[in-house]
């Protein structure tokens, strides 16, 4: 029907019943199943608590008895050789891997060649061969002398007697430990970023400078995991010192199964025990070392054990609330 022109039109109001519903009602969002998690999980924690049953109500592993060899006064200096010898070659082979590292980065050929050849011959040959050698090298050479080189000596030594037991296993490992020590150096010097050794450069900053601020604290960041890799495996490696009649944790513990035939396997518990305590311990320092270095690389920092299980007990606790309130 046309309304007359002029005519003005009013529009009746619409009650709130005549709009269509706008109210949103809350819905749970549920997670997606996976089952296989769930199966994978079950299956994992009756192999682990099979393994646990077996390893504590076994009598072949006699417990007393490995309660009884775990502190032995034996066990224990047996124990802090093993730390001195760790240490020591650690120290060294760190050393001795950074001159290696930089001589391999070197412009001069004859300091790239020579790095280059002993890393090659030292990763190829077996460390027990290497400490061997070392403990035979006096029927090599007899004595040994400081001077002119191809010239007189201003003084000679019994080699015999400069090379101790202690003196053997810690330069065989630290030669060893070095030619490894070398590549995860270079490999970590490599991974900083070619814009900063420019911009070093380009501020005119000595070499040793360059290096020293620059350079290797930003290398530390891939050094410090894969040379704690090299000292995990530089602590269980000092066992086999003991076939240059150095009593470690391991010749101490060999000693005593030779003397007590019947506590081998405790014996052999009580090295494997502390072997993981000292690589547990070398674990915990890598983590707060990576996190001092993570400090302007990343966003935030990686939560410490401490923090983690703070915020674990927090989540735990509003969740119970959260579930007491339904």
């Amino acid at each position: 029907m046309s309304e007359p022109p002029g005519a003005t039109v009013t529009l009746a109001p619409t009650s709130p019943a005549d709009e269509p519903s706008k109210v949103l009602t809350a819905q749970r969002v549920l997670p997606l199943r996976r089952p296989g998690r769930w199966i994978a999980t079950a299956v994992v924690l009756v192999l682990v608590a099979q393994f646990v049953h077996g390893l504590v109500t076994n009598p072949f592993y006699q417990w007393d008895r490995w309660g009884y060899w775990f502190l032995r006064p034996t066990i224990l200096d047996g124990l802090v050789i093993t730390l001195e010898v760790t240490a020591y070659s650690a120290v060294l082979g760190l050393l001795g891997g950074i001159l290696l590292a930089l001589a391999r980065l070197s412009r001069s050929p004859v300091l790239r060649a020579v790095s280059w050849t002993y890393i090659w011959a030292l990763r190829s040959v077996p460390l027990i061969v290497v400490l061997l050698f070392l403990y035979n090298f006096s029927a090599l050479y007899k004595t040994l002398s400081v001077g002119i080189p191809f010239g007189p000596a201003f003084f000679s030594f019994d080699e015999s007697r400069l090379a101790t037991d202690m003196v053997v296993a810690v330069v065989g490992l630290s030669l060893n430990e070095a030619a490894y020590a070398a590549e995860v150096v270079r490999g970590g010097i490599l991974s900083v970023d070619q814009g900063q050794h420019e911009a070093a450069a380009a501020l005119g900053l000595p070499k040793s400078y360059q290096f020293r601020r620059i350079v290797f604290p930003q290398a530390l960041r891939s050094i410090i995991p894969n040379y704690v890799n090299q000292l995990i495996g530089l602590i269980k490696g000092t066992s086999l010192v003991f076939y240059v009649s150095l009593l470690d944790l391991f010749g101490s513990a060999q000693t005593m199964g030779s003397t007590y035939p019947g506590d081998i396997v405790p014996l052999l518990l009580v090295v494997t025990v502390w072997y993981l305590i000292l690589t547990s311990v070398v674990s915990v320092i890598q983590f707060y070392v990576e996190r001092h270095y993570a400090r302007g690389a990343t966003r935030s920092l990686p939560p410490t054990p401490l923090q983690k299980l703070r915020t674990a007990l927090t989540e735990l606790r509003a969740r119970i609330r959260r579930e007491a309130a339904v």
